[in-house]
C-alpha cells in the first residue's frame, strides 16, 4: 500500500499524465538524478552562504541585542536595493536557458553582455541615491522607533557602506544567474562560497578587531561583507573572461558586440520586467511586515532576527531546487519538449517536500540551542531573545513545506516564462496578506513575536494554492521569451 501510494507521487508516469506526454520519459532513477546533479551544487552554494551568513550574524551577535538589531534594519532597505537585479536575474537565468535549449550560444551569450550593461548602469544611478538618503530610509524602515541613538547611527552607517558596493554586487549576481541558466551551477558555488568564507575572516578581523586589525564593530561586518562581495566578483569574472582551452559555453571578450543589441533587451525586460513587479511588491510587503516587528522593541527584534537567518537557511534549500527548476523546465522548452518540464519542475518540488520535513524535525529538536547561538550569553536581556526565538521556531518548523514547495513551483512557472501570473500572486500575497495580518497580530491581538509570525507566513500556504495548479495544468507551454 505504501509503495503504491509512493508511486503515485514520486514516478515520472504519475507526475506527467498521458495527455500532457510529447514523447518517452526517462526512468525514475535517470530523471531524479538529473534533477539532482544541477540541484545539489546550487543547495549546497546557497546553503553554506546562508550558514555563512548566520555566522556574521552571530558574530555580530556576540556584541549584543542592540548590534542585532543595526544589522537587521537595514536588511528590508538593502532587499528594496537589491530587488530590481533580483529580478534582472531571474530573467538572464530564465531567457539563457531557453537559448541553451535551442542551441543558440550566440544569443545566450548577447543576453549576458545586454545584461550586465543594464546591470553597471542601473547600479551606479541606485547607489547614489540610497548614499544620500541612507538616514531617511532607515527612519522609514523603521529606526525612528530605536531604543538608543547607537542603534540608529550604527544602521545608518553599515547600509551606506553596503550601498557603496551595490555595483560589484549587481554584476558578479548577473554572471552567476547566466551561469545557473546553462547549468553550470558549481562555478557559481565556488564564486559564492569563496566570496562568503572572505567575508567571515575578515568579520573575525574587524568586528573585533583581532589579529591586529581595528575593532570597527558593526562598521567592521559591512566592511568584511564588501571585501567578500569583491573577491566575487573577480572570481565570477574569470569564469566568463578565460579564453584558449578553458573557454566555457559563456564567455566575454573586449571584442564582443558592448552595445545594447534590441532582441536581447526585449527579452530581459520581458521576462524581467514582470518580475520586476514581483520583487518591488514583495520588498514593499516586506519593508512594510518589518517595520511592524521592529515596533515590537529590541528584544523581540532581536529574536526576529534569530529566526530570519534560520528562515533564510531552510528557503535556500528550495531556492537551490528552484534554480534547478527554473534551468530544467527553461532548456526543456527550448528543445520543445515541454512534458520533460513538467516533469522536472514537479521532480523538484517533490525533492523539496521530502527536504523540508527533515529540516523542520530539526528545527523542533534544536530549537533552544540553535537560538542560543546567536546572541552573547551574557549580553543584556539574553535570555528573552532566546525565549522567543525558540518558541517562534515552531511556527518556523510547520511552515517549513509550504515555504520550500512556494519557492520551487516560482521557479518553475519563471523557467517556463510565466513570469506575470507568479508577479501577480507573489505581490498580492506579500505585499498585502501579510502585512495586513502582522497589523491584525500586533495593533489589534496585541500578539508578540510567535503569534505575528504565525498571521505573517500563513500567506505562504495561499502561494502555494495558485502556483501549483497553475504548474500542473500546463497553460506555460507555449510562453515565449
Amino acid at each position: 500500500m505504501l509503495g503504491r501510494l509512493l508511486g503515485r507521487l514520486l514516478a515520472p508516469e504519475y507526475l506527467v499524465t498521458e495527455e500532457h506526454r510529447l514523447g518517452d520519459l526517462p526512468d525514475g532513477k535517470t530523471a531524479y538524478r538529473n534533477a539532482m546533479t544541477i540541484a545539489l551544487p546550487s543547495i549546497i552554494e546557497m546553503v553554506l552562504m546562508s550558514l555563512i551568513g548566520s555566522v556574521d550574524t552571530m558574530m555580530v551577535g556576540g556584541l549584543g541585542a542592540g548590534a542585532l538589531s543595526s544589522v537587521g534594519l537595514p536588511t528590508q532597505p538593502r532587499m528594496l536595493q537589491l530587488c530590481m537585479f533580483f529580478a534582472l536575474n531571474v530573467g538572464i537565468t530564465a531567457i539563457v536557458a531557453r537559448r541553451k535549449g535551442e542551441e543558440r550560444q550566440d544569443a545566450a551569450n548577447a543576453t549576458l553582455r545586454n545584461a550586465l550593461m543594464l546591470a553597471l548602469g542601473l547600479s551606479v544611478l541606485l547607489a547614489g541615491i540610497a548614499i544620500a538618503f541612507a538616514e531617511p530610509l532607515m527612519r522609514l524602515a523603521g529606526g525612528d522607533r530605536a531604543e538608543t541613538e547607537k542603534v540608529f547611527s550604527d544602521a545608518v552607517d553599515y547600509f551606506r557602506i553596503m550601498t557603496y558596493a551595490l555595483p560589484i554586487n549587481a554584476l558578479s549576481m548577473c554572471i552567476c544567474a547566466a551561469q545557473r541558466g546553462i547549468g553550470k551551477t558549481k562555478i557559481t558555488m565556488w564564486v559564492n562560497m569563496a566570496s562568503n568564507l572572505v567575508n567571515v575572516f575578515f568579520n573575525y578581523c574587524l568586528i573585533a578587531g583581532n589579529l591586529g586589525f581595528p575593532r570597527l564593530e558593526v562598521r567592521g561586518a559591512a566592511i568584511a561583507s564588501v571585501i567578500g562581495m569583491t573577491v566575487g566578483l573577480g572570481l565570477a569574472l574569470f569564469t566568463v573572461l578565460a579564453g584558449g582551452k578553458h573557454k566555457g559555453y559563456l564567455h566575454l571578450s573586449i571584442h564582443d558586440r558592448w552595445q545594447f543589441d534590441r532582441d536581447s533587451m526585449q527579452s530581459i525586460l520581458r521576462v524581467g520586467g514582470n518580475a520586476a513587479i514581483e520583487q518591488l511588491g514583495v520588498r514593499f510587503g516586506f519593508f512594510i511586515y518589518a517595520r511592524i516587528l521592529f515596533s515590537l522593541g529590541t528584544v523581540m527584534y532581536a529574536a526576529n532576527q534569530i529566526c530570519m537567518q534560520l528562515l533564510n537557511i531552510t528557503f535556500t534549500f528550495g531556492d537551490g531546487l528552484g534554480v534547478a527548476a527554473t534551468a530544467l523546465v527553461g532548456q526543456n522548452l527550448g528543445r520543445k519538449r515541454a512534458d520533460l518540464s513538467m516533469l522536472y519542475g514537479k521532480i523538484c518540488q517533490r525533492y523539496a517536500v521530502m527536504i523540508s520535513i527533515v529540516l523542520g524535525v530539526l528545527i523542533l529538536t534544536l530549537r533552544w540551542q540553535l537560538s542560543a547561538l546567536f546572541i552573547g550569553q551574557n549580553t543584556e536581556n539574553a535570555d528573552q531573545v532566546i525565549w522567543h526565538a525558540a518558541n517562534t521556531m515552531l511556527v518556523l518548523a510547520a511552515i517549513q513545506p509550504f515555504q520550500t514547495s512556494s519557492v520551487v513551483l516560482s521557479g518553475s512557472l519563471r523557467g517556463a516564462g510565466d513570469n506575470l501570473y507568479v508577479a501577480l500572486i507573489a505581490t498580492i500575497c506579500v505585499s498585502v496578506l501579510r502585512p495586513l495580518m502582522a497589523v491584525i497580530a500586533v495593533r489589534v491581538l496585541h500578539f508578540e513575536l510567535m503569534g505575528t509570525w504565525i498571521f505573517g507566513l500563513a500567506e505562504i500556504i495561499v502561494r502555494v494554492a495558485f502556483f501549483y495548479p497553475r504548474f500542473a495544468g500546463g497553460k506555460w507551454k507555449d510562453k515565449k521569451v
